[in-house]
């Protein structure tokens, strides 16, 4: 088709949980500017380091694609991955690529193209923890939606407010999200405190 689509190249990491300038670069663009699809490049041949990303950014979207690159250097290494269990694991569309050798390439565009345009629905898995934290994330829910309505996703907020990210406190206050206040949002920090 003819349709056109800008793509944003963000910082390589293997986190978004703010050490690091490019984190919070990459963090702040999928939450704040909220693109129609975030595409997420793995490793083939280090897809379980690089798992861990893609599942924190499932928690911050469901609009999500994951790229599975240098397949051909998985083969090499005798690495085989079965990218249609991985997308029936994590709920959303997997595709295996070489960008080196342009495979696989036409099939991410088409998919990029089908999920902009509503055919891909997903079902990203939801990531649980100890019933300990799941209770906190409960209890700070509420608090996080009352500040910042529906801006972001209230249970990813909290967890972090949870894991103590002052960046991403400082990030809230300077956008303009019509309900957050500096006292508001410094409040749900100290109700994560209290928890």
């Amino acid at each position: 088709n003819n349709n056109r689509y800008k793509m944003i190249d963000l910082p390589g990491t293997y986190s978004l949980y703010s050490n690091s300038a490019d984190e919070e670069v990459a963090r702040d663009f999928i939450i704040f500017e909220k693109p129609d699809v975030t595409i997420v490049v793995l490793d083939a041949t280090a897809l379980e380091r690089n798992l861990n990303l893609a599942l924190q950014v499932l928690e911050m979207t469901s609009s999500v694609i994951v790229c599975v690159n240098l397949m051909d250097e998985a083969k090499k290494k005798g690495i085989r991955i079965d990218t249609e269990k991985l997308a029936a694991t994590l709920g959303v569309p997997v595709v295996p690529i070489s960008a080196r050798n342009k495979e696989g390439i036409d099939t991410l565009l088409k998919t990029i193209d089908s999920m902009v345009r509503g055919k891909i629905k997903t079902n990203p898995i939801a990531v649980r923890y100890s019933p300990e934290i799941e209770q906190c994330i409960e209890k700070l829910i509420p608090r996080v939606k009352e500040v910042i309505g529906d801006a972001c996703p209230a249970r990813w907020v909290a967890l972090r407010l949870l894991d103590g990210d002052m960046s991403l406190l400082h990030a809230l206050q300077q956008q303009p999200l019509p309900s957050v206040k500096e006292v508001s949002i410094y409040a749900c920090h100290d109700t994560a405190k209290s928890v």
